[in-house]
């Protein structure tokens, strides 16, 4: 015998009076399965997922995508096999039911409660005695009357997620489905699930990233790092750079970086060995007279390190510029191969993302890299009183076969005292 079920949009959450249909996944004609997914509801705090109530075929939808739809609407008629259920009255009479009935459905299929089992019972009739249905076996859940009604993908969804099923107020009738787990976990705070597993994908390691990854083994298989970090305060200097880009006119706008630059080349010159090359093989070491500063920047192809060259030579707004072309080369894939090659000594700055300290990898074979971090207000003790600094960590990594670490101390050291006195940047 063929009866018809009509699907009504459940209440989907507290104060929603309608929702809309934004896509579906079955279409009129199909043939569905129980908890098959069937359309997915949007409100104005979510979108939620409505499941098949029984299994049958869809005869009528609610509505086409981007149409409105108010709460116990119809949303689907589909076609099922059973016997039409007698009325909601009688089978409210029936003591401890394990089936269910909509209010207000002239033909409407109802279910025996499925016994905990791998697949879920089928659409059935309802039974003819009380004694015929399946009875709840006794839990926890007693203070909330009796077990409540669903099938084993439902409980099973529960359990994994930690959800107590009597918690869950069924949105129609007295069996709870995936479409009312949904909405507990859209309106439950602590049950919604931190995220969503995605497909696993294998990415051959080539090109560009197997050069970056080749290298970066090789430097820290061939070399002993050791990174010194230092607090600087940066309050004049941000003051500094705040003047200088408001008088700038059409020259680039100054980030920290050429600035820090500019102290770099000036404390260079007592401490050769920090910018120098290491051939271990040779087991040559070359002190480098002229500062070739490599730049490491992200592109989409991945990290590249384009030089500055003679920095030493360029004032503050000539580095503002150059770092900028050099940046725009490498992540258009324009820079030239002479470009990325022959760095003396390595800057590298997440900028904003810049942290509390870093430990960054020497670019071989040099022997220094140099790190700034984020700047952050802090409060700090200035002549016995609490003040406000802009305060930044500096970062150095060295090859200690070449570096030890008091030369690395004193160089940042150095820099610290220029870079806490930015006028000693601009003299001789």
């Amino acid at each position: 015998m063929m009866a018809r079920f009509t699907f009504k949009l459940p209440d989907i959450g507290e104060g929603i009076a309608e929702a809309e249909i934004v896509a579906w996944h079955v279409a009129v004609g199909d043939v569905v399965e129980e908890d098959q997914p069937l359309a997915d509801m949007m409100t104005d705090k979510a979108t939620v997922e409505m499941t098949a109530p029984v299994a049958g075929k869809v005869v009528e939808i609610g509505g086409g995508v981007g149409d409105m739809l108010a709460i116990g609407s119809a949303l689907a008629i589909f076609e099922v096999e059973g016997e039409v259920a007698e009325t909601a009255e009688a089978v409210a009479s029936a003591p401890q039911p394990a089936f269910e009935a909509a209010p207000n459905e002239a033909a409407q299929v109802v279910k025996p409660d499925p016994v905990p089992e791998p697949q879920p019972a089928p659409v059935a009739a309802v039974p003819a005695t009380p004694e015929a249905a399946v009875a709840p076996a006794p839990t926890s859940e007693a203070e909330h009357g009796r077990k409540p009604l669903a099938s084993p993908a439902v409980r099973q969804r529960a359990s994994d997620l930690g959800i107590d099923l009597a918690l869950v107020k069924p949105a129609q009738g007295d069996r709870v489905r995936h479409a009312d787990l949904d909405a507990f976990l859209t309106y439950s705070q602590g049950y919604r699930p931190a995220g969503h597993a995605r497909a696993d994908e294998a990415i051959r390691v080539i090109g560009m990233r197997r050069r970056i990854a080749e290298n970066m083994a090789a430097s820290k298989r061939h070399i002993p790092h050791f990174t010194y970090v230092e607090e600087i305060d940066v309050t004049k200097l941000e003051e500094l750079r705040a003047d200088l880009n408001a008088t700038r006119g059409n020259r680039p706008k100054l980030t920290m970086l050429p600035l820090l630059i500019v102290a770099i080349c000036k404390a260079l010159p007592d401490f050769p060995m920090i910018n120098a090359r290491y051939d271990d093989e040779a087991g040559v070491v070359t002190r480098h007279g002229a500062v070739h500063l490599g730049m490491a920047t992200q592109t989409d192809a991945g990290l590249m390190v384009p030089v500055i060259r003679d920095a030493q030579d360029r004032n503050v707004w000539q580095l503002a510029d150059e770092i900028r072309r050099l940046a725009d080369a490498a992540r258009n894939g324009k820079a030239k191969s002479e470009e990325l090659s022959g760095s003396t000594l390595t800057l590298t700055s997440l900028g904003p993302l810049g942290g509390i300290a870093t430990t960054p990898v020497i670019n071989r074979p040099e022997v220094a890299i140099i790190g700034p971090n984020k700047v952050v207000e802090r409060p700090v003790i200035r002549d016995g009183e609490i003040a406000v600094a802009k305060l930044m960590n500096l970062s150095i990594s060295c090859d200690h076969r070449v570096v030890d670490g008091w030369d690395a101390a004193s160089f940042v050291q150095a820099l610290k005292r220029l870079l806490e006195t930015p006028a000693l940047l601009f003299v001789d």
